[in-house]
Protein backbone atom coordinates (compact mmCIF):
# COMPACT_ATOMS: atom_id res chain seq x y z
CA UNK A 1 0.00 0.00 0.00
CA UNK A 2 2.79 2.69 0.82
CA UNK A 3 4.87 1.50 -2.38
CA UNK A 4 1.14 2.32 -4.38
CA UNK A 5 0.86 6.01 -2.37
CA UNK A 6 4.22 6.56 -3.42
CA UNK A 7 3.88 5.66 -7.03
CA UNK A 8 0.66 7.91 -7.15
CA UNK A 9 2.35 11.11 -5.37
CA UNK A 10 4.89 10.50 -8.57
CA UNK A 11 2.74 10.50 -10.85
CA UNK A 12 1.07 13.84 -9.44
CA UNK A 13 4.00 15.46 -9.32
CA UNK A 14 4.94 14.59 -13.02
CA UNK A 15 1.60 15.82 -14.07
CA UNK A 16 2.21 18.92 -11.91
CA UNK A 17 5.59 19.52 -13.72
CA UNK A 18 4.23 18.87 -17.19
CA UNK A 19 1.35 21.43 -16.26
CA UNK A 20 4.04 23.93 -15.66
CA UNK A 21 6.02 23.82 -18.47
CA UNK A 22 2.55 23.93 -20.67
CA UNK A 23 2.19 27.10 -19.16
CA UNK A 24 5.28 28.43 -19.17
CA UNK A 25 5.80 27.36 -23.31
CA UNK A 26 2.17 28.94 -23.81
CA UNK A 27 3.09 32.52 -22.13
CA UNK A 28 6.00 33.03 -24.95
CA UNK A 29 5.35 35.12 -27.07
CA UNK A 30 5.68 33.81 -30.97
CA UNK A 31 5.69 36.80 -32.69
CA UNK A 32 4.35 37.58 -36.26
CA UNK A 33 4.36 34.67 -38.19
CA UNK A 34 3.09 33.19 -41.87
CA UNK A 35 1.60 29.75 -41.77
CA UNK A 36 2.02 27.77 -44.66
CA UNK A 37 -0.76 24.76 -45.35
CA UNK A 38 0.20 21.84 -47.54
CA UNK A 39 -2.21 20.27 -50.34
CA UNK A 40 -1.28 17.50 -52.26
CA UNK A 41 -2.68 14.76 -53.66
CA UNK A 42 -6.41 14.41 -54.57
CA UNK A 43 -9.05 16.79 -52.87
CA UNK A 44 -11.42 14.34 -51.28
CA UNK A 45 -11.26 14.56 -47.51
CA UNK A 46 -11.47 18.09 -46.88
CA UNK A 47 -12.12 18.35 -43.02
CA UNK A 48 -8.42 18.39 -41.54
CA UNK A 49 -7.69 21.11 -44.32
CA UNK A 50 -10.43 23.36 -43.04
CA UNK A 51 -9.12 22.39 -39.48
CA UNK A 52 -5.84 23.91 -40.40
CA UNK A 53 -7.26 27.04 -42.17
CA UNK A 54 -9.63 27.99 -39.20
CA UNK A 55 -6.33 27.39 -36.82
CA UNK A 56 -4.60 30.30 -38.90
CA UNK A 57 -7.70 32.52 -39.11
CA UNK A 58 -7.96 32.42 -35.65
CA UNK A 59 -4.53 32.73 -34.67
CA UNK A 60 -3.04 36.55 -33.81
CA UNK A 61 0.19 35.72 -34.70
CA UNK A 62 -0.51 34.40 -38.30
CA UNK A 63 -0.65 37.44 -40.31
CA UNK A 64 -1.10 35.39 -43.53
CA UNK A 65 -1.28 32.01 -44.75
CA UNK A 66 0.58 30.76 -47.48
CA UNK A 67 -1.56 27.55 -49.37
CA UNK A 68 1.14 25.31 -51.15
CA UNK A 69 -1.37 23.80 -53.76
CA UNK A 70 0.09 20.60 -55.54
CA UNK A 71 -3.65 18.62 -56.81
CA UNK A 72 -4.66 17.58 -60.02
CA UNK A 73 -8.24 18.00 -58.17
CA UNK A 74 -11.14 15.67 -56.56
CA UNK A 75 -14.53 16.23 -55.34
CA UNK A 76 -17.02 19.44 -56.16
CA UNK A 77 -17.86 19.55 -52.60
CA UNK A 78 -14.86 18.91 -50.82
CA UNK A 79 -12.99 21.54 -52.91
CA UNK A 80 -15.95 24.12 -52.16
CA UNK A 81 -15.65 23.36 -48.21
CA UNK A 82 -12.27 24.48 -48.74
CA UNK A 83 -13.03 27.36 -50.77
CA UNK A 84 -15.54 28.54 -48.08
CA UNK A 85 -12.86 28.24 -45.27
CA UNK A 86 -10.50 30.02 -47.34
CA UNK A 87 -13.01 32.67 -47.99
CA UNK A 88 -13.37 33.20 -44.51
CA UNK A 89 -9.79 33.84 -43.66
CA UNK A 90 -10.09 36.66 -46.09
CA UNK A 91 -12.96 37.84 -44.52
CA UNK A 92 -11.14 38.25 -41.16
CA UNK A 93 -8.63 40.66 -42.98
CA UNK A 94 -5.42 38.21 -43.52
CA UNK A 95 -3.50 38.22 -46.80
CA UNK A 96 -4.28 34.46 -48.75
CA UNK A 97 -1.09 33.44 -51.07
CA UNK A 98 -0.90 30.36 -52.99
CA UNK A 99 1.93 28.85 -54.62
CA UNK A 100 1.17 25.96 -57.16
CA UNK A 101 3.41 23.04 -57.49
CA UNK A 102 3.43 20.66 -59.95
CA UNK A 103 0.20 20.37 -60.74
CA UNK A 104 -2.46 22.79 -59.58
CA UNK A 105 -5.46 21.72 -61.77
CA UNK A 106 -9.56 21.18 -61.51
CA UNK A 107 -10.08 21.25 -57.90
CA UNK A 108 -6.52 22.40 -57.51
CA UNK A 109 -7.50 25.59 -59.30
CA UNK A 110 -10.96 26.34 -57.14
CA UNK A 111 -9.16 26.37 -54.35
CA UNK A 112 -6.75 28.61 -55.68
CA UNK A 113 -9.14 31.12 -57.27
CA UNK A 114 -9.74 33.26 -53.90
CA UNK A 115 -6.16 34.14 -53.23
CA UNK A 116 -5.03 37.59 -53.20
CA UNK A 117 -1.96 36.10 -55.62
CA UNK A 118 -1.35 33.11 -57.12
CA UNK A 119 2.10 31.68 -57.93
CA UNK A 120 2.77 29.44 -60.39
CA UNK A 121 6.28 27.83 -61.79
CA UNK A 122 6.16 28.19 -65.57
CA UNK A 123 5.82 24.56 -65.91
CA UNK A 124 3.35 24.12 -63.14
CA UNK A 125 0.02 22.43 -64.93
CA UNK A 126 -3.16 24.38 -64.01
CA UNK A 127 -6.83 24.74 -65.67
CA UNK A 128 -8.65 21.91 -66.48
CA UNK A 129 -11.50 24.02 -65.88
CA UNK A 130 -14.37 21.81 -65.84
CA UNK A 131 -16.63 18.94 -64.60
CA UNK A 132 -16.86 15.50 -65.66
CA UNK A 133 -19.32 12.18 -64.12
CA UNK A 134 -17.90 8.96 -65.87
CA UNK A 135 -20.08 5.99 -66.54
CA UNK A 136 -18.55 2.19 -67.05
CA UNK A 137 -20.70 0.07 -68.06
CA UNK A 138 -19.76 -3.89 -67.33
CA UNK A 139 -22.63 -5.83 -68.54
CA UNK A 140 -20.89 -7.67 -71.22
CA UNK A 141 -18.01 -8.71 -68.94
CA UNK A 142 -20.56 -9.75 -66.16
CA UNK A 143 -22.29 -11.91 -68.89
CA UNK A 144 -19.42 -14.20 -70.05
CA UNK A 145 -18.76 -14.68 -66.45
CA UNK A 146 -22.82 -15.63 -65.46
CA UNK A 147 -22.94 -12.79 -63.08
CA UNK A 148 -26.39 -11.27 -63.33
CA UNK A 149 -28.01 -8.05 -61.37
CA UNK A 150 -31.75 -7.78 -60.18
CA UNK A 151 -32.53 -3.94 -59.22
CA UNK A 152 -35.30 -2.83 -56.94
CA UNK A 153 -35.90 0.85 -56.68
CA UNK A 154 -37.99 3.79 -55.82
CA UNK A 155 -37.20 6.00 -59.03
CA UNK A 156 -36.24 6.10 -62.21
CA UNK A 157 -32.58 7.99 -61.88
CA UNK A 158 -31.87 6.23 -58.45
CA UNK A 159 -29.53 3.49 -60.66
CA UNK A 160 -28.16 6.12 -63.10
CA UNK A 161 -24.40 5.15 -62.80
CA UNK A 162 -25.30 1.45 -62.19
CA UNK A 163 -22.30 -0.36 -64.04
CA UNK A 164 -25.04 -3.10 -64.66
CA UNK A 165 -26.98 -1.21 -66.82
CA UNK A 166 -26.84 1.18 -69.93
CA UNK A 167 -27.41 4.87 -70.12
CA UNK A 168 -30.71 6.35 -71.20
CA UNK A 169 -31.22 8.82 -72.78
CA UNK A 170 -33.32 10.90 -70.02
CA UNK A 171 -30.55 10.12 -67.78
CA UNK A 172 -27.76 11.69 -69.93
CA UNK A 173 -29.68 14.55 -70.22
CA UNK A 174 -30.20 14.72 -66.50
CA UNK A 175 -26.35 13.84 -65.34
CA UNK A 176 -25.41 16.66 -68.17
CA UNK A 177 -27.59 18.77 -66.64
CA UNK A 178 -26.24 18.26 -63.49
CA UNK A 179 -22.75 18.56 -64.39
CA UNK A 180 -23.40 22.01 -66.23
CA UNK A 181 -24.83 23.07 -62.93
CA UNK A 182 -21.54 22.40 -61.09
CA UNK A 183 -19.70 24.11 -63.97
CA UNK A 184 -21.13 27.30 -63.90
CA UNK A 185 -20.45 27.41 -59.97
CA UNK A 186 -17.12 26.61 -60.67
CA UNK A 187 -16.91 29.66 -63.32
CA UNK A 188 -19.01 31.97 -61.17
CA UNK A 189 -16.38 31.15 -57.97
CA UNK A 190 -13.14 31.86 -60.09
CA UNK A 191 -15.00 35.45 -61.67
CA UNK A 192 -15.55 36.33 -58.14
CA UNK A 193 -11.91 36.83 -57.42
CA UNK A 194 -10.31 37.21 -60.95
CA UNK A 195 -12.56 39.32 -62.42
CA UNK A 196 -10.17 42.25 -62.85
CA UNK A 197 -7.82 39.46 -64.10
CA UNK A 198 -9.64 37.95 -66.73
CA UNK A 199 -13.12 38.08 -68.35
CA UNK A 200 -16.06 36.00 -68.31
CA UNK A 201 -16.12 35.56 -72.46
CA UNK A 202 -12.27 34.71 -72.15
CA UNK A 203 -12.32 32.49 -69.30
CA UNK A 204 -15.45 30.22 -70.83
CA UNK A 205 -13.20 29.89 -73.92
CA UNK A 206 -10.35 27.86 -71.98
CA UNK A 207 -12.67 26.19 -69.87
CA UNK A 208 -12.98 23.15 -71.69
CA UNK A 209 -11.24 20.75 -69.89
CA UNK A 210 -7.81 22.02 -71.15
CA UNK A 211 -4.43 22.10 -68.98
CA UNK A 212 -2.48 24.98 -69.39
CA UNK A 213 1.11 25.58 -68.36
CA UNK A 214 1.85 28.20 -65.40
CA UNK A 215 3.23 30.52 -68.48
CA UNK A 216 0.09 30.41 -70.01
CA UNK A 217 -2.07 30.78 -67.33
CA UNK A 218 -0.14 34.30 -66.71
CA UNK A 219 -0.58 35.35 -69.79
CA UNK A 220 -4.32 34.48 -69.88
CA UNK A 221 -4.64 36.03 -66.35
CA UNK A 222 -5.59 32.98 -64.45
CA UNK A 223 -1.76 33.29 -62.06
CA UNK A 224 -0.95 36.66 -61.11
CA UNK A 225 3.46 35.42 -60.86
CA UNK A 226 5.96 32.96 -61.96
CA UNK A 227 8.17 31.92 -58.63
CA UNK A 228 8.64 29.43 -56.28
CA UNK A 229 7.51 29.19 -52.61
CA UNK A 230 10.10 31.65 -51.21
CA UNK A 231 8.30 34.16 -53.35
CA UNK A 232 5.37 33.50 -51.95
CA UNK A 233 6.42 33.87 -48.83
CA UNK A 234 7.86 37.28 -49.27
CA UNK A 235 4.63 38.17 -50.69
CA UNK A 236 2.34 36.93 -47.83
CA UNK A 237 5.17 39.47 -45.87
CA UNK A 238 4.40 42.38 -48.22
CA UNK A 239 0.81 41.85 -48.33
CA UNK A 240 0.58 41.92 -44.10
CA UNK A 241 2.92 44.62 -43.85
CA UNK A 242 4.94 41.93 -41.12
CA UNK A 243 8.48 41.79 -43.14
CA UNK A 244 10.25 39.91 -40.25
CA UNK A 245 7.23 37.43 -39.55
CA UNK A 246 8.91 33.86 -39.03
CA UNK A 247 6.98 30.61 -41.60
CA UNK A 248 5.95 27.42 -39.91
CA UNK A 249 3.91 24.65 -41.45
CA UNK A 250 0.55 23.92 -40.17
CA UNK A 251 0.99 20.54 -40.19
CA UNK A 252 -1.15 17.32 -38.57
CA UNK A 253 0.18 17.11 -35.07
CA UNK A 254 3.64 15.98 -34.05
CA UNK A 255 5.18 15.11 -30.90
CA UNK A 256 5.63 17.62 -28.35
CA UNK A 257 9.31 18.18 -28.64
CA UNK A 258 9.21 18.66 -32.61
CA UNK A 259 6.50 20.60 -32.56
CA UNK A 260 7.56 23.30 -29.64
CA UNK A 261 11.02 23.19 -31.24
CA UNK A 262 9.54 24.04 -34.60
CA UNK A 263 6.36 26.77 -34.02
CA UNK A 264 7.76 28.40 -30.57
CA UNK A 265 11.50 28.73 -31.44
CA UNK A 266 12.33 28.35 -35.24
CA UNK A 267 14.12 25.01 -35.77
CA UNK A 268 16.42 22.58 -33.28
CA UNK A 269 19.23 25.41 -33.55
CA UNK A 270 17.44 27.72 -31.26
CA UNK A 271 17.17 25.21 -28.24
CA UNK A 272 19.55 27.04 -25.84
CA UNK A 273 16.73 30.02 -26.24
CA UNK A 274 13.99 27.75 -24.94
CA UNK A 275 16.37 26.48 -22.17
CA UNK A 276 16.56 30.11 -21.15
CA UNK A 277 13.07 30.80 -21.77
CA UNK A 278 11.97 27.67 -19.04
CA UNK A 279 14.62 28.70 -16.52
CA UNK A 280 14.61 32.26 -16.12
Amino acid sequence: MRKLIKFSFFLLLIGVFFAVIGRLIASIPVGERIAIIRIKGAIVEPDRIVAKIEQAEKDQSVKALVLRVDSPGGSVGASQEIFRALEKLKKSGKPLVVSMGNVAASGGYYISAPADFIFANPGTITGSIGVIIQHTDLQELFGKIGIKTNTIKTGEFKDTLSPFKDLSERERQYLQGTVEEVYEQFLKAIMKYRSKKISEEKLRSIADGRVLTGESALKIGLVDGLGNLQDAVEKARALSSAPRARVFYLEDKKGFLKTLLEERFDGVYQYPLMVYYLLR
